[in-house]
């Protein structure tokens, strides 16, 4: 198929979307690992593998993964810069993400977390797999806003993320994920605030996250992370699956790469990483962001150690953020 690059569009000049030079493909081509025979775990340390996920995956070392985030085509026909992946009957479907868990659960820690990404319609039909090869603990529900809505049916704006480990025992850390919240009836004891903090931008509350994401967006052009892949999953969703999931030094990998969220918020967290991509360009694009996240650290959204909501960072004083977490200074606070 003849590929489209994306460089050939006509942009807006404050259009921020990340794209690829014809030259930029040419260099960063090289870096990539092709299809490997067999590699060990420091060899594909920090690298993309360029190649198709059903090939590599028997080729990679077993029992090395802490967090697996797959984020796999959806069960609908849709063209990722000239590889369509075309639905499929869901008997066919089924067999195929079935054959891809199981490819998959060889390269994991007795102990790992695995996260699927989904729609709706797909999670009727991998939700039996994933209660049949791993212990599933929940359905995230996050709200994607986007589109124009439909003439005769609801909206789709949510998408699924199984929540699901190798093993009874698995890690969470709760405290790394939790959400400030502003607190619009703030409730005092004896004068003093009951659960929550006065700042100086406004009243907020730390809380446990729940199943129902609603702070998230998706990029958009004005976003430095955006790209022209067609389901770019937004960095701040990333990273409240490594922060929750993993420690600092864990190994994050994905199979289904794109344009390369879950290796750069796996960098900007100090985790190791790899994934395996089959289109060159989304892996020059996910190879380009890479070396931008080494000097920019920052993760939309996500600023001294917890998750703000939506629209609410923006409003405080701009201070530096202590040592060791994600500062955002960013205009966007999505």
């Amino acid at each position: 198929m003849n590929q489209q690059h994306s460089t050939e569009r006509q942009r807006a000049p404050r259009n921020r979307t990340l794209t690829c030079t014809k030259e930029e493909i040419e260099s960063f081509a090289p870096q990539l690992i092709e299809e490997p025979v067999s590699l060990s775990v420091q060899e594909i340390e920090g690298r993309v593998i360029h190649g198709d996920t059903f090939a590599v995956l028997p080729t990679l070392p077993s029992g090395f993964v802490d967090l697996l985030v797959i984020d796999p085509p959806y069960n609908l026909s849709k063209n990722y810069n000239g590889h369509l992946f075309k639905e499929k009957e869901k008997g066919d479907y089924s067999k195929w993400f079935g054959s891809l868990v199981l490819k998959a659960k060889a390269i994991l820690k007795p102990d790992a977390t695995v996260y699927i990404c989904s729609d709706w319609k797909t999670s009727v039909l991998i939700a039996p797999l994933l209660e049949k090869y791993f212990y599933v603990h929940n359905r995230i529900t996050w709200e994607r806003e986007k589109g124009r809505g439909a003439k005769s049916n609801w909206k789709n704006n949510t998408e699924d993320i199984w929540f699901c480990s190798n093993a009874k025992d698995y890690y969470f850390d709760v405290d790394a994920v939790k959400l400030k919240r502003k607190v619009i009836a703030p409730y005092r004891v004896n004068g003093k605030p009951k659960d929550w903090d006065e700042e100086e931008g406004g009243n907020y509350r730390l809380t446990h996250p729940s199943n129902i994401w609603s702070d998230i967006s998706i990029p958009f052009w004005s976003m430095p992370e955006n790209t022209d892949h067609p389901t770019q999953k937004p960095e701040k969703l990333i990273a409240k699956l490594i922060l929750a999931s993993t420690k600092e030094g864990d190994f994050v990998f994905d199979p289904f790469l794109g344009s390369g969220t879950t290796a750069v918020v796996a960098k900007k967290l100090h985790r190791r990483f790899s994934g395996i991509e089959q289109n060159l360009e989304y892996c020059c694009w996910a190879l380009k962001r890479l070396r931008l996240a080494d000097s920019d650290h920052e993760v939309q959204g996500y600023a001294d150690g917890v998750f703000w909501e939506r629209n609410s960072l923006s409003d405080q004083p701009k201070q530096k953020a202590p040592t060791g977490s994600v500062e955002n200074l960013s205009l966007f606070d999505v």
